[in-house]
Parts: structure tokens; C-alpha cells; sequence
């Protein structure tokens, strides 16, 4: 193939590959189909909790943040219903466990799978902190935000390859690729979330959280108490993540708009 036509190929590939963000209408590229990053992390998914066994269904911490997960999936629907963005959830199985785990973190794969681990839950303190976290965490989902890192990190010369070639030909390292871009801790390390995607998570998890019903004047508050943790590393959830005097800021910039959908 002529290096024309490989560059006919991907310009054609970027092209049909860019799509409109929710909420805030940033256009973007992911080059991996997103149908296969929702299979393969269906399968991540599963080697996850065989490995770190959620908490039973009848442990209290477990049905909280299964109850706010449904609520805000509920609302995620809705406003995408709503916005004509309703084909982006339309092979998600919405499934919700928690990780007796001190790590304070919490993630969503593609497909709506998410993970809470207890060492966030202290500082959530109720269910609207945790509905604060849930929020970020399915909107980094809804937006394909690790499709986007991932598709950074495979990088132009494997850009052209389908997910599912990748996979064959490197399995391991499509998984870590694939757990790292979601926040999921691997021996490669975690892939940077950029500040964008972490403004952008904020501003569409206020209205996620809102419609569910959810008073999203309790976000700032939530992120000042986790700007507060110590110790020698920043918990993962603020690793990447913008600077928390700025980050406030945001979040109370788009407050007034969050309001709106705000029905307690």
C-alpha cells in the first residue's frame, strides 16, 4: 500500500471516527470500535472480581452503592434519551460491586460496569457523595474517554488494526491498555486521564447526579475532602486530575446549570 493511500486510509478512519461528547459537545476521536472495548471489558470485568471478590449483596455498603448506581444510570439514560444520544448506552449491562479494598478509588468500563472500593466510601460519608463519585466515574464511560487514552496510547502505527487483531497478536498488553485507561492499577501503571476529561467527567456527572436526585451543591465539597487525604501518594481518583482550588471553581461554574435538572 502506497503511503497516499495509507494516508487516505486513516484520514478516512479519523473522519468516521469523530463523534460529539454529551453535555458539552466536544467533538473527539476514538479509533477503536467501541463495540469490541465493551466486549473485551466484559471479560476484564469478570478476571477482576475472580480476583478481587466483591462484597455479598446483602453487605449494606454493597446494596448502598448499588442503589445509587441505578439511580444514576436511570438519569444517564434519560438525559441521553432525551439528547439524542441514546445509542451510546445501548449494549451497556449497568452492573454495580464493591471491593473490600482500602484503595480509594472507584471506576466504570465500557459497558457500564463499575467497581467502588471501601477505602472511598469514608470519605463520600452518604449516598450523595457517593453519587458524586458515581457520576464522574459513568460519565468517564459515557463520554468513551479510555477509548480516547487508548487510542493515544496504541498509537498511529497500530491505528489501522481492529481491536480484535490487537488482541490476538498482544493480549496482555491490550488488557493492560484497556484496564489503565479506566483507572484500574496494573504493573504498566495508570494512563493519565487529561485535565479536560476530568473537567469534562465533573461537568457531566453534576447532571447526572442531579437528575437522580441528587443535590449536586454536595460535589465541591466532596472533592474538598478528597484534596484533604494524605499520605505519600494522592488517592488515584486525583492523580491526573486538574488542581483542586480550580476544580471547585469549575464545578461551581456549571453548578447553575446542574440545578436545573435538579428535582430532590
Amino acid at each position: 500500500m502506497t503511503r497516499k493511500l495509507i494516508a487516505l486510509f486513516f484520514l478516512g478512519t479519523m473522519v468516521y471516527s469523530c463523534s460529539k461528547v454529551p453535555v458539552t459537545g466536544r467533538r473527539q476521536l476514538n479509533l477503536l470500535p467501541e463495540s469490541e472495548m465493551t466486549a473485551m471489558s466484559a471479560t476484564s470485568y469478570s478476571e477482576f472480581l475472580s480476583e478481587n471478590p466483591p462484597l455479598p449483596k446483602s453487605d449494606l455498603q454493597a446494596q448502598q452503592v448499588e442503589r445509587v448506581g441505578l439511580r444514576i444510570s436511570e438519569a444517564t439514560e434519560k438525559y441521553l434519551a432525551d439528547n439524542g444520544y441514546k445509542k451510546l448506552t445501548k449494549d451497556f449491562e449497568w452492573t454495580f460491586n464493591t471491593v473490600d479494598d482500602e484503595t480509594i478509588n472507584a471506576w466504570c468500563m465500557p459497558g457500564g460496569r463499575v467497581v467502588f472500593y471501601t477505602g472511598i466510601l469514608p470519605i463520600c460519608q452518604d449516598e450523595t457523595g457517593i453519587a458524586v463519585v458515581m457520576g464522574h466515574e459513568v460519565a468517564h464511560a459515557v463520554a468513551k474517554h479510555g477509548n480516547e487514552r487508548m487510542s493515544q496510547q496504541i498509537g498511529v502505527q497500530a491505528a489501522g488494526a481492529t481491536l480484535s487483531v490487537l488482541t490476538d497478536e498482544q493480549p496482555e498488553l491490550t488488557r493492560q491498555l484497556l484496564l489503565q485507561s479506566y483507572g484500574i492499577g496494573t504493573g504498566l501503571g495508570t494512563l493519565a486521564f487529561s485535565r479536560t476529561h476530568e473537567t469534562e467527567a465533573d461537568r457531566m456527572g453534576l447532571i447526572f447526579m442531579a437528575m437522580a436526585g441528587y443535590d449536586p451543591r454536595e460535589a465541591p465539597k466532596f472533592w474538598q475532602r478528597m484534596s484533604e487525604q494524605g499520605g505519600e501518594k494522592p488517592p488515584l481518583l486525583l492523580s491526573t486530575h486538574p488542581h483542586d482550588d480550580q476544580r471547585i471553581s469549575d464545578l461551581e461554574q456549571n453548578m447553575a446549570k446542574a440545578l436545573e435538572y435538579y428535582n430532590p
